[in-house]
């Protein structure tokens, strides 16, 4: 009898333990999903967004509604990620300058790992130099002569925390502290103030291939350790005499701390499979970013050896924020 009992024990308890995952399994997602973007519409991780928003909510069969959160170097919406019910309900679609850089240059009320429960990184993102065509420097160097010359004022616009750092960590090693750095809500906002001629060069991640292509910006160089397939013609940064220029992000979902782990499988299962497909790879190496997928345990790697990477840069760079 006690055996008997003991077996219907364990198996009452087997089967409960089973009832969240099936619970959560068959109801979600019963309702529409936010998917914060801590940048302007327009900008990098803007774009990225609205294609794996699409796809996923047509995999889903729920709306994923793109909301742009701008601000704060990326914190304002990246918080409010944070701050969400862990339900699955608010997702962040981020870049590692909001997600590890700009915690160590602000103060943020999230952490950059304890504070979400990563589904999947999305894609690779580098970078590249561009200005006005009105400057009068076609490479790099020309364009570090220019600036020393003093013959006018030159500047440099920034979007995101990691762009002004790594335009921080240019003007330290070409020696050009004179160029004035202005600060702009998003790689959107900030690729225009070039386009438009208010600003003369930026540090993008590579937003601005329509404009160049359209001939309204002149790529310098590329802050990646070989040249991009997407601009063969541009050297990079190592190629113009500029060693230790070598830069680059990436773009990743996010959800919560606290999320159920079936949730972030589903998800994680359904991103993958996106960012495989061919329609999205060629999307994204369109503006040359290269089109990956992970587990979340990889990406909470990823994340983990940014947040030290960047700590590291910040410290033997002395950079301040603002400066």
């Amino acid at each position: 009898m006690t055996i008997n009992l003991r077996r219907r024990a364990l198996l009452c308890a087997a089967v409960l333990g089973t009832l969240p995952t099936l619970a959560w399994s068959d109801t979600y997602p019963s309702k529409p999903i936010r998917m914060v973007v801590p940048f302007s519409p327009g900008g990098a991780t803007d774009v990225v967004a609205r294609l794996i928003s699409q796809k996923l909510g047509e995999a889903l069969k729920q709306s994923v509604v793109v909301e742009n959160r701008p601000g704060a170097n990326g914190i304002i919406g990246t918080d409010i990620v944070a701050r969400a019910a862990p339900d699955g309900y608010t997702l962040l679609l981020n870049t590692a300058g909001a997600q590890t850089l700009s915690p160590l240059l602000y103060k943020a009320g999230y952490e950059p790992l304890k504070s979400f429960a990563p589904i999947s990184l999305i894609s690779n993102i580098g970078f590249v130099m561009v200005v006005h065509p009105s400057v009068p420097a076609k490479t790099v160097q020309e364009f570090v002569a220019l600036a020393k010359s003093k013959t006018r004022p030159l500047s440099l616009s920034a979007g995101s925390s990691m762009i002004e750092l790594i335009g921080a960590s240019f003007k330290a090693t070409a020696g050009i502290p004179d160029v004035v750095s202005a600060s702009y809500k998003g790689t959107g906002p900030q690729m225009q103030a070039v386009v438009s001629g208010e600003v003369d060069m930026t540090i993008d991640p590579f937003n601005s291939m329509a404009m160049i292509k359209a001939g309204k910006l002149r790529p310098l160089a590329v802050f990646s350790s070989k040249r991009s397939p997407a601009l063969p013609q541009v050297p990079t940064m190592q190629e113009a005499g500029f060693d230790g220029m070598v830069f680059n992000s990436w773009a990743g979902l996010l959800a919560p701390a606290g999320t159920p782990k079936e949730i972030v499988n589903r998800l994680n299962q359904e991103v993958t499979r996106i960012v495989a497909l061919p329609e999205i790879k060629e999307k994204l190496e369109a503006i040359d970013y290269e089109a990956v997928g992970s587990t979340p345990e990889q990406f909470a790697t990823t994340i983990a050896e940014d947040t030290a990477r960047w700590a590291r840069i910040v410290k033997e760079t002395n950079y301040k924020a603002g400066s």
